[in-house]
């Protein structure tokens, strides 16, 4: 073809290293414009339509559509945006298939029985997990219906972890069981009992108190993370003024004895928060303080100290 000005259907092909058949579908696709045909009635090509195969061919295994092809053969700028567009479509997939690759991991190695458990586990969250779910559960079982958008955002975004976008199979059980946790009945005696700050009379300020708890638990995570006992001290201070002051009360000996009685274990929420600190811990790394642990030794804090004589109490 030495000379020649154009090819063949057939050799085009063969010069592209594709099928004839291919050729011809990207032709009546519009994508290969001919430069004419022979007096048999055949496609010919020009030397042009070579680069314009192979781009078409390396666009086509990138999975993009041949009407997006199409557009990006047109337009010089337009492939950026393609490009971008497919990569957004990808990474949903992407982290649904990593999801999938942890969970098959995560039923490998165990026992029948564990492994049965774990399958009703990643059936009933789904991959990814939704955690709307999660969210739900913190809006219904926790708040009152008017705390400020913003603040009911930021406990709930506190409250609900993020899934990563490379999970491993610990991640899909720990999702699997913070479901499970917030999914399962209530326990017998917990049925007709509210959360604490409900069990308070009309007018008690919500807003002041959730706003408030965030800095008892702020100041009181230094002391979990050196492994300290619960004790009195700033944290504590602030926790039980923060009750009083949503309360409308004055923090006293009195009233500490009064929240003792009022603030009691939530073994739910502490499984919760126990699963929350699996996995926000760096392996090998001392448990990572939450919100529920901080509750927790505050709470003990507050017993410890109630009835001590010698304990001091903010005037």
């Amino acid at each position: 073809m030495t000379g020649s000005t154009s090819w063949s259907i057939g050799e085009l092909a063969a010069r592209a290293g594709v099928t004839v058949k291919t050729v011809r579908f990207y032709s009546d696709q519009g994508l290969l414009p001919e430069t004419g045909r022979s007096s048999g009635g055949h496609r010919r090509y020009g030397p042009e339509a070579l680069g314009r195969l192979r781009m078409i061919r390396s666009l086509r295994t990138l999975d993009l559509p041949v009407p997006d092809v199409g557009r990006a053969l047109e337009r010089d700028d337009a492939l950026e945006g393609l490009v971008a567009d497919r990569l957004r479509e990808l990474r949903p997939q992407l982290s649904a298939l990593r999801w999938r690759e942890a969970a098959l991991h995560l039923l490998t190695d165990c026992s029948p029985d564990e492994r049965a458990r774990r399958l009703d586990l990643i059936g009933a969250m789904g991959l990814p997990p939704d955690t709307d779910v999660l969210a739900r559960f913190w809006r219904r079982w926790l708040f009152p219906a008017r705390l400020p958008a913003p603040l009911l955002a930021g406990i709930v975004d506190t409250a609900v972890p993020p899934p990563p976008h490379d999970p491993t199979p610990a991640h899909v059980l720990a999702f699997g069981r913070l479901r499970a946790i917030v999914t399962a009945p209530c326990p017998p005696g917990l049925l007709d009992r509210p959360p604490a700050p409900k069990r308070f009379k009309d007018g008690f300020r919500f807003a002041v108190l959730y706003s408030g708890l965030q800095e008892a638990y702020d100041l009181a995570a230094p002391e979990l993370r050196a492994g300290r006992a619960p004790a009195g001290g700033a944290a504590l201070d602030r926790f039980v003024g923060t009750w009083a002051e949503a309360g409308g009360a004055r923090d006293s000996a009195a009233f500490r004895r009064r929240l003792t009685g009022v603030l009691a274990d939530e073994p739910r929420l502490d499984h919760y928060w126990e699963v929350v600190s699996e996995l926000a811990t760096p392996p090998g790394a001392p448990p990572e303080p939450t919100p529920g642990a901080a509750e927790a030794w505050l709470r003990e804090a507050l017993i410890g100290t109630a009835d001590d004589p010698d304990a001091s109490v903010p005037v």
